[in-house]
């Protein structure tokens, strides 16, 4: 007896490796698996507005720079008669708008579209900050050193000395000594003079709220703290320890948000649109060239990737060709001619795909019948039958293009010597086992191809074989397991049903 181990064994392993590959696939690149799934997206825009006197003019903006929370897809500046360009330097970013002469009023743009991304977290390779030196004058010296000493009594560690700070300043009858530094100082500022004279490294950050459809929004203030390897943010007005999902850092320490040469009355504003966008077009502009995106026909000329569309979805039709013969038994002119009329379906539509089909081959089964009595051997008939067969098809579109139906051209779609085949083997068929079997050969190819049709037209079949094409893998696995079944069609049990009632 053979052994059927390495047949299990291969069909597993091509299972695994396909639903893996899909998968990783999946996770890596954020490809979904479900069509027309759609992701939340934010566009922004920075505006800068000042005023020149006919003077050469260099306006500085700082750009977010990898922000915890949200991946930036794209940007772009929009500012008439200005060069720009984006200048990295020890992790900071800035955008530098240059003009020779400016005069007047004068307003610059600068666009970001970024996308909530929980997976992006912040990754230091800075080495460790130290705490700044603090100077302050005698009498808010003498205050912080109080502020500091009854907030240490309450704290244990950083983040608490920094929540027993901000409870402090943000109380709403402050004590002597809180008010005698909020006097020359805001809270975030206080905040920050307060934790690097304790020791403890901070930087002041600022973050923009996201809400839709907001205009002229300015920026909000952040407390950083260095705590255990990482920034720790706290809002220095509302006391809220970390950073709220719809907050965006902008500018985290550094320079100054806006530097203006050759202008006066500089200011920065900003607006923001909530958007929705598809996730697989989000996927590919995000991880092209990363990851798994090489083993994808995303990269492919669009003709390239019109033809593979329709090519993955072949071994989709190939299973509903096997399932149909082996497991339901149906007869079938060919065994995979349903597929080509399903893919030539694909392309015109299934109405007048099946009317289209059922002409020509009608028509080709009587010149077949005209073509015996000329005794022409094999060869030369069917490529007779290919030649009526291109002018039939040609005759079928120009008629259904005359009558004003958009998918007439299309039926050329069908291949031309797949009918011609069908048409002698129809033909013969008739001349030896009757027009009976004809019928049920050709029936049973148009059901299957409209079978296969219908799974292959569904949005989520187009999109699973395009965009995971190694999940033809799994449909190899199931064509080979259909292949094992030894057992009874399920159109035969009929023939035992006498068996079964004489019990």
């Amino acid at each position: 007896m053979v052994s059927r181990v390495p047949f299990y064994t291969t069909v597993a392993i091509l299972i695994i490796t396909g639903l893996s590959l899909a998968m990783m696939r999946h996770l890596q690149l954020g490809i979904p698996f479900w069509p027309g799934e759609q992701k939340q997206a934010w566009l922004i825009e920075a505006r800068v507005d000042f005023v020149s006197f006919d003077q050469p003019v260099l306006a500085s903006l700082k750009l977010p720079h990898n922000p915890p929370g949200f991946t930036l897809l794209n940007e772009v500046a929009a500012s008439p008669g200005y060069g720009f360009a984006i200048i990295e330097h020890d992790g900071q970013r800035r955008g530098e708008w240059s003009k020779n002469q400016a005069n007047g009023q004068q307003t610059l743009y600068y666009k970001a579209q970024l996308i909530p991304d929980k997976n992006t977290l912040e990754t230091t390779t800075e080495p460790r900050p130290l705490a700044r030196q603090v100077l302050w004058s005698d009498a808010e010296a003498i205050a912080a050193s109080d502020i500091l000493t009854q907030a240490r009594s309450k704290s244990s560690s950083a983040e608490s000395l920094t929540r027993e700070l901000l409870r402090l300043l943000r109380n709403p009858e402050p004590g002597q000594n809180t008010a005698l530094l909020l006097t020359n100082h805001s809270i975030a500022s206080a905040l920050d003079k307060l934790l690097n004279q304790a020791g403890i490294p901070t930087r002041v950050s600022v973050g923009l709220y996201l809400e839709d459809a907001r205009r002229r929004q300015g920026l909000t203030q952040m407390v950083e703290i260095y705590t255990d390897d990482r920034w720790l943010a706290f809002d220095p007005q509302t006391g809220f320890q970390g950073l709220p999902e719809n907050l965006l850092l902008w500018q985290r320490g550094g320079d100054s948000l806006l530097d203006v040469v050759g202008g006066q009355n500089s200011r920065v504003s900003f607006s923001m649109i909530e958007q929705t966008l598809p996730s697989i077009e989000l996927a590919q502009s995000q991880f092209a060239g990363q990851g798994l995106s090489w083993l994808g026909v995303h990269t492919l000329p669009i003709e390239e990737q019109s033809m593979f569309k329709l090519l993955f979805l072949l071994p989709l039709g190939a299973m509903v060709v096997v399932f149909m013969r082996i497991i339901i038994g149906l007869k079938t002119s060919g065994t995979f001619m349903p597929i080509l009329i399903a893919l030539a379906f694909l392309q015109t539509s299934l109405g007048l795909g099946l009317i289209s089909f059922i002409s020509i081959v009608a028509m080709g089964l009587i010149i077949r019948t005209w073509l015996s009595r000329l005794n022409l051997l094999l060869v030369s008939r069917i490529a007779t039958l290919v030649v009526l067969v291109v002018f039939l098809v040609s005759l079928l579109s120009l008629v259904g293009y005359q009558l004003g139906f958009s998918t007439g051209m299309t039926i050329t779609f069908f291949p031309m010597i797949i009918i011609a085949w069908t048409i002698e083997r129809m033909s013969i068929l008739w001349e030896e086992e009757g027009p009976k079997e004809v019928l049920i050969q050709g029936g049973g190819s148009l059901l299957v191809a409209v079978f296969a049709y219908l799974i292959m037209q569904l949005p989520l079949s187009g999109h699973l074989t395009f965009n995971f094409p190694e999940l033809n893998l799994v449909i190899l696995a199931v064509i080979m397991l259909m292949g094992q079944y030894t057992g009874y069609k399920l159109s035969e049990l009929r023939r035992f049903r006498a068996m079964l009632e004489q019990r």
